[in-house]
């Protein structure tokens, strides 16, 4: 096992980084392991393809060791759209969604929509964008078989209730967004059909990783339409003459041979979190965004995403005054602050690693804000 220490002297950002919603900048390891498959891909010395190919089962049983899916259930991705798109073109009738997902699951959606006409969507309008079970039971027709959601919501930090939501649709398939919550919250993954991630935001591995896992209905009942030749059953020595058909279970959901060196970075980055436990990185997390929460009410801008830790992960969402987010944002910048800035409200997101650097560049920035207002 490592320490939540170990495991946060591992990173090597500069202070004032909050902006791990949008990506989570490599760890040592991670970069090492990239470095040195770099140098093997470089050499090309005579048998060095084979760590390449050890790369997939490796990533594979990463993926098992923190989802709980059987390797044969899971499929490398290169980013999590790829598997949000496997997973809608492969669907059948009609799928719930709230209005204001992040791009991914709409995108994915309408785009199966307008291309076969086998799938039909109908959105909610959550109450502040939060998905609650009592939201999605409401929604639900006779004809919905899918229901699709963000683990943890871009917009609010809002992490939804897995089990609750299965509770209310019931035996439809439910479709779950990992990425903004994956490898920071112990999430129920077992109650999901499909689960979906990056590994670039909070598993720090990089942009091109991520993964595709089902469940065993959804492995039978999903179709691989975007099944290339990596997905496809071809015998050893075969020509190539004929279509081969696709393989069974998640392997089918694969267009070509991934990246191995991007199966390594995210393998790397999968096994530091199972050697420190899903449970010790979301307990640093929430004393971290505790503080950013805490910083916010002493400089008495307004907290709008939860302060109730059972519904959120790393993300705090401000929003000052109206008239007054060009201020925040300009302060922010001036102490070195990165955070994002949407829809009249800045998003901060801690990691294990934000530091007490950072804290400060933040207490400073709001300090500045503050007397800088005038009334």
């Amino acid at each position: 096992m490592t320490s939540i220490d170990e495991y946060a002297r591992g990173f090597a950002e500069d202070p004032g980084y909050l902006d791990f919603a949008s990506f989570g900048p490599l760890s040592r390891a991670v970069l090492e392991e990239q470095n040195a498959l770099g140098e093997i891909h470089s050499r090309a010395r005579y048998g060095a393809a084979a760590v390449f190919d050890e790369q997939d089962i490796r990533v594979r049983e990463a993926v098992r060791a923190l989802t709980g899916f059987a390797t044969d259930r899971v499929v490398f991705q290169g980013n999590a759209s790829t598997g949000l798109l496997h997973t809608f073109f492969g669907l059948t009738g009609q799928v719930l969604y709230s209005a204001r997902e992040y791009p991914s699951i709409p995108v994915a959606a309408q785009r199966a929509v307008q291309a076969q006409h086998t799938l039909d969507v109908i959105t909610m309008q959550p109450p502040q964008g939060v998905v609650t079970p009592e939201t999605v039971r409401d929604n639900l027709t006779p004809a919905t078989t899918a229901v699709a959601v963000s683990l943890v919501d871009y917009r609010t930090g809002y992490l939804a209730d897995l089990e609750a939501i299965r509770d209310v649709i019931g035996d439809r398939m439910l479709i779950v967004d990992a990425i903004q919550g994956f490898g920071v919250v112990e999430a129920p993954y077992e109650v999901a059909d499909v689960v979906v991630s990056g590994g670039q935001k909070w598993m720090r591995a990089g942009w091109g990783t991520g993964f595709l896992a089902l469940s065993e209905r959804a492995a039978t009942d999903l179709v691989p339409l975007f099944s290339g030749v990596s997905g496809t059953i071809v015998p050893l020595g075969a020509s190539y003459e004929e279509v081969p058909p696709p393989l069974q279970g998640a392997a089918a959901f694969q267009v070509t041979r991934p990246d191995p060196i991007a199966q390594a970075r995210f393998s790397t980055a999968l096994e530091a979190v199972a050697a420190v436990g899903v449970g010790a990185i979301r307990e640093s997390i929430a004393e971290k965004v505790s503080r950013l929460i805490d910083l916010a009410d002493e400089f008495a801008v307004e907290v709008v995403s939860s302060r109730d830790e059972t519904e959120r992960a790393g993300i705090v969402v401000l929003e000052p005054e109206a008239g007054k987010l060009t201020a925040l944002t300009a302060e922010l910048i001036n102490h070195g602050i990165t955070a994002t800035v949407r829809d009249g409200a800045v998003r901060l997101s801690a990691h294990v690693s934000t530091d007490e650097a950072t804290f400060e560049a933040l207490r400073g920035a709001l300090t500045s804000y503050g007397s800088n207002l005038s009334y």
